[in-house]
């Protein structure tokens, strides 16, 4: 049964909540906003009109999102006094207790996601390192893992390009995860992931180390103006590889992209390489290309943009000892991130997607930073 001061404590995030979230102004606005979309000519403007829809549709999600922690809050006060007349059971309460924290913390969290690109779909880039087979073979199972988180959270993925390994596993794979703040979520997961078990791959059935690097970027969409030289560009296609079909084979569907960028900040200069093999169409690989070159370039400036060059030069690290952000030992039944220390034992759930919880910790921590 929960203590009384539990209940306050509900009580106060929850009052807080509605204080730096501003529900009282976001109900003002979203009435204001609202009647906007009910001009007769709103639709004369198609870009406009959605980009008006999404503003409304965002203020709705906040007022109902603080609406529903308000009511579980008042519910669950109700239930504690009624307990002491023997009109709810003990369960009852610790139940709603479980379901307001629930709706507080994610409200909170979601509170943290403030980014410019935090509400846009996410790339996201997988890369085998040091570890030879081992390290492939990992890749490939962090490729499972958030291709597991992804469906269990009712967002899109799709593999834009994926490089098979020498003898099991992957080298690269490039995922498009969709939907609402698949970036905000998935960007605690930029950095390096190591792996400690005892190799399938090793005859000598010794426990190895291996790591794989995931770089997370926002995958921006057509109201984002990002500057791109035609001159810079060159292209290349070749045939794909892998499951799809002899067409697929036969034919030179899949596109590589080189574009020569020049850091107009530093004048640096490097080649952004992006292979596509999503379609059997190389028109629409071309296309899809593109974005991602455009969610690449975006993302630099974005950077650039909230001073965060120390960040990103952190994240350029080797893939290898001393680099990893977390850590997955599964011989002791351990995953540990080491930026919050979080851990779980669940190695198993983690594998299967339930990273939930390590995305939690990092943006308590760090999201309001970002």
């Amino acid at each position: 049964m929960i203590t009384s001061e539990q209940l306050k404590e509900v009580k106060e995030r929850t009052e807080q909540l509605n204080k730096y979230l501003d529900i009282d102004a976001k109900r003002m606005q979203y009435e204001e906003e609202q009647l906007r979309t009910q001009a007769p000519e709103f639709w004369d403007d198609q870009k406009r009109a959605e980009a008006q829809m999404k503003l409304v549709k965002g203020l709705e999600k906040w007022i109902k999102g603080y609406e529903e922690v308000k009511t579980l809050s008042d519910e669950l006060e109700t239930a504690f006094d009624f307990y002491k007349e023997e009109l709810v059971t003990e369960e009852e309460v610790d139940d709603l207790y479980a379901r307001a924290m629930n709706a507080i913390e994610n409200l909170e969290m979601k509170n943290m996601l403030r980014g410019e690109g935090d509400a846009m779909d996410a790339v996201l880039k997988i890369n085998s390192g040091a570890g030879g087979t081992e390290a492939q073979d990992w890749a490939q199972m962090l490729m499972r893992m958030y291709m597991r988180w992804a469906e269990t959270n009712g967002y899109k993925c799709v593999v834009s390009n994926l490089l098979d390994g020498d003898d099991a596993g992957i080298k690269t794979c490039t995922l498009e995860i969709q939907g609402e703040y698949a970036y905000g979520y998935l960007k605690s997961e930029n950095g390096v992931h190591r792996l400690v078990r005892v190799s399938p791959y090793n005859a000598q059935g010794k426990r190895m180390t291996s790591f794989s690097s995931v770089f997370v970027t926002p995958l921006v969409d057509d109201t984002i103006e990002v500057n791109i030289e035609p001159a810079r560009i060159s292209w290349d296609t070749f045939r794909s590889s892998g499951a799809g079909g002899q067409n697929v084979n036969k034919v030179e569907s899949g596109v590589r992209l080189r574009y020569q960028y020049k850091d107009p900040y530093t004048g640096e200069e490097e080649e952004i390489l992006i292979e596509n093999t999503e379609t059997r169409d190389q028109p629409k690989n071309k296309e899809n290309a593109m974005r991602l070159l455009r969610s690449m370039l975006y993302d630099k400036e974005m950077k650039h943009r909230m001073e965060e060059q120390a960040k990103v030069e952190a994240g350029k690290k080797k893939i290898e000892w001393g680099s990893q952000i977390r850590s997955y030992v599964f011989d002791d039944r351990r995953v540990k991130d080491h930026r919050t220390n979080y851990q779980t034992s669940d190695v198993n759930g983690v594998m299967d997607g339930k990273i939930d919880a390590f995305i939690k910790a990092y943006l308590m921590e760090f999201g309001g930073q970002d």
